[in-house]
């Protein structure tokens, strides 16, 4: 299963921006899709999950300014990033895990990542 992210880019702070991530592939079912992020120097960091039922779980440094959605349709996810912030820049990658068809093997995927740069 490959996981195609996009929608990074220069974003004065602020500003908004939204990533979107496809899942291609003989996907079967999708549980989890997450959105993690690793800034320059620094560990990567869960921002923000969402399951298949709908349930979603933000990081404490996102909370109120990011949304995490899906289209289970489309095997997408997307983050709305709003009130950007310099502590906001890094790489942001998507993560999905899941079932593949015919066999129902699990798979568990990472997209290429997604710079997202906060500066004036």
């Amino acid at each position: 299963v490959q996981l195609q992210a996009s929608g990074g880019g220069l974003v004065e702070p602020g500003g908004s921006l939204r990533l979107s991530c496809v899942a291609s592939g003989n996907i079967f079912s999708i549980n989890e899709m997450r959105w993690y992020r690793q800034a320059p120097g620094k560990q990567r960091e869960m921002v923000a999950i969402i399951t298949n039922g709908g349930m979603t779980v933000y990081a404490d440094s996102v909370k109120g300014r990011f949304t995490i959605s899906r289209d289970n349709a489309r095997n997408s996810v997307y983050l709305q990033m709003g009130g950007l912030n310099p502590e906001d820049t890094a790489v942001y990658y998507c993560n999905v895990d899941g079932k593949t068809y015919p066999k129902y093997w699990d798979f568990d995927s990472w997209g290429q990542g997604t710079l997202v740069t906060v500066s004036s």
